[in-house]
């Protein structure tokens, strides 16, 4: 992930300089543990100042709305405690080359500031800080306590302190290409190394945009590189302090991340916080997906792999049941034959009722033929009661691998992250399996609680144009079927397989073409289990044929008067 580094930093207080100074404080919302939203106004617009302290994606920029649900963190509320009401007046490094910056807020413009928030954008160090007018410490998002950091403790009460100074040489425009030529060759090594280690400000990010545009591998040593090659570099090293006095920055997209110089851009962005809050979002967002898919996945196979072993173990127990009415049917035959019987037999062969064929009867030599007869019956009796006993507690245990099969294969559907929606998808499944008692109440809050969020359904329009809506897990799919779906609808899903509920819109006296029903059972059959497969049965029914069983899990349903169309995956599957 490309960190915010100085020039990045530079050209975003800029622009909000230029944007957002003087502003009113109207509201301060905690997202998550590494960040906050700051609700500013002037007199022309609204937004909210996001500010991120997350050790691998710090970033300070104009972002999006936060959600509609309680913020229950204490950061966010000691902020608005202190700062509610006063104006955003200034926006300031605390030094130069520093990437601290100190906003400040007092009850109007031009009246001296009471309070000051300190963004410290440093890597896995930043952190964001409140103090009062005298810079005493009023709170932090992250303390860190004397025996974590002799250095340089951070704690309520005591005085604010600025980082540790820079020692590196700072860039300047004033410094002759001779001079600089000199400092970065001293000791041979990787030109891009070698700059890292002579100058502060620079981020391997900056240095990379810088070189491609200079026709220079960053591989290359400084003792290989041609005057030709010294003086393109220099003029672009000069470029980039030109554009850090003048404030001229270009933002835009590059290959693999952004810029704030226009270097290497593959695309152009309309302004730096509209970079910085998509790239971040989308970064954490990524991360977030990766993380949760693994974990969903992962305890999902553990929960299966124990059931079907459960299942294993009443299928075989039912199996051994089975033998019960052999063993009424031996006693049957003792009882039928007891003349036949002597003292002492350990075995007595018998001929059945109905076949003829001879019957071999084990039996215990310490009791009579009745005796042996009402052992047998016993064992019959026992063996019936274990098959009323274990036949429910089989079915439970298959409906609950039907159920966690069908969860799996939402998720399996959700293979990689593209929109926020693909995380919000996850999010839901995740709740449904607290709610379900799969996973335990994690620390941190759902972000998808909102009833708008599960209204993220996979859409497409049919050939005739009719639109399909698809569930991307068991809380959209109840939500598709049971308070989304209208009387004219139809309702696709893979015949007894675990998939997606389909539903085709269609508004009434409309009737849908071959073509469209074969498109939406194409759809079904790639949004289920069998995805991989050629062929796949699809049933389709009017949403009022639709039903769940009472008490049933979420996304189970059951279904009458259906038809059947074979959907084709592959076909889908190509046309992606």
């Amino acid at each position: 992930m490309q960190p915010v580094d100085f020039t990045t930093l530079t050209a975003a207080c800029s622009e909000l300089r230029a944007n957002w100074l003087p502003s009113r404080i109207e509201q301060v919302y905690q997202r998550d543990r590494y960040t906050i939203a700051m609700a500013l106004r002037t007199l022309k617009q609204r937004s909210w100042l996001e500010i991120s302290w997350h050790p691998q994606a710090a970033h300070i920029c104009i972002g999006e709305p936060p959600p509609r649900i309680p913020d229950t963190f204490t950061f966010s509320q000691q902020l608005i405690h202190q700062l509610g009401g006063l104006a955003l007046v200034g926006i300031e490094a605390i030094a130069p080359w520093e990437r601290v910056v100190n906003l400040q807020f007092a009850r109007r413009p031009g009246e001296s500031a009471q309070y000051h928030v300190y963004a410290e954008i440093m890597g896995k160090y930043s952190n964001v800080i409140l103090t009062d007018a005298s810079n005493v410490m009023i709170t932090a998002a992250h303390q860190v306590s004397q025996q974590q950091s002799s250095v340089r403790p951070i704690q309520t009460g005591q005085p604010y302190e600025t980082p540790p100074k820079l020692t590196g040489t700072i860039p300047s425009l004033s410094e002759s290409q001779e001079r600089w030529q000199e400092r970065v060759s001293l000791v041979p090594g990787g030109i891009k190394r070698q700059l890292l280690k002579s100058y502060s400000g620079l981020s391997a990010a900056l240095l990379d945009s810088m070189l491609l545009v200079a026709n220079i591998t960053s591989e290359i040593t400084t003792d290989t590189l041609n005057p030709d090659d010294w003086q393109r570099l220099f003029k672009r090293w000069q470029e980039w302090l030109q554009t850090l006095e003048s404030g001229k920055f270009q933002p835009a997209w590059t290959a693999d991340g952004y810029t704030v110089m226009g270097w290497g851009a593959v695309a152009t962005a309309k302004d730096i916080q509209e970079i910085l809050n998509r790239y971040y979002t989308d970064q954490l967002n990524q991360q977030l997906f990766s993380q949760l898919r693994h974990q969903l996945s992962q305890k999902l196979h553990n929960i299966l792999a124990k059931l079907r072993n459960k299942a294993q173990t009443f299928a075989e127990r039912l199996q051994q049941s089975d033998r019960a009415d052999e063993y009424r049917q031996k006693a049957d035959l003792l009882m039928a034959n007891l003349q036949n019987w002597e003292p002492g037999m350990k075995e007595i062969t018998l001929a059945d009722f109905d076949t003829g064929k001879p019957v071999a009867i084990a039996l215990q030599p310490d009791k009579n033929a009745v005796q042996n007869a009402q052992s047998l019956y016993k064992q019959h009796q026992k063996l019936k009661r274990a098959r009323s006993a274990v036949e429910p507690l089989l079915l439970e245990v298959q409906a609950e691998i039907e159920y966690l099969e069908q969860v799996e294969a939402a998720i399996n559907q959700i293979d990689k992250y593209q929109t926020v929606e693909d995380l919000q998808a996850l999010e839901e499944i995740r709740e449904e399996l607290i709610s379900q008692k799969y996973l335990e109440d994690p620390e941190y809050r759902s972000r998808s609680t909102n009833e708008a969020a599960i209204s993220n359904f996979y859409r497409y329009r049919t050939p005739s144009g009719f639109e399909v809506l698809i569930g991307r897990n068991n809380r959209q799919n109840d939500q598709l079927t049971f308070r989304v779906a209208g009387d004219y609808d139809l309702w696709f899903h893979a015949q007894e397989i675990p998939g997606s509920h389909v539903l085709l819109r269609l508004e009434p006296g409309t009737v849908p073409e071959e073509a469209d029903l074969k498109f939406v059972a194409n759809l079904t059959a790639y949004y289920s289990r069998a995805r991989q497969s050629d062929q796949v049965p699809v049933v389709y029914t009017q949403p009022k044929h639709v039903y769940k069983p009472k008490g049933a899990k979420p996304g189970i349903a059951i279904y009458k008067q259906e038809s059947i169309l074979w959907g084709q995956p592959q076909l889908i599957v190509n046309s992606q």
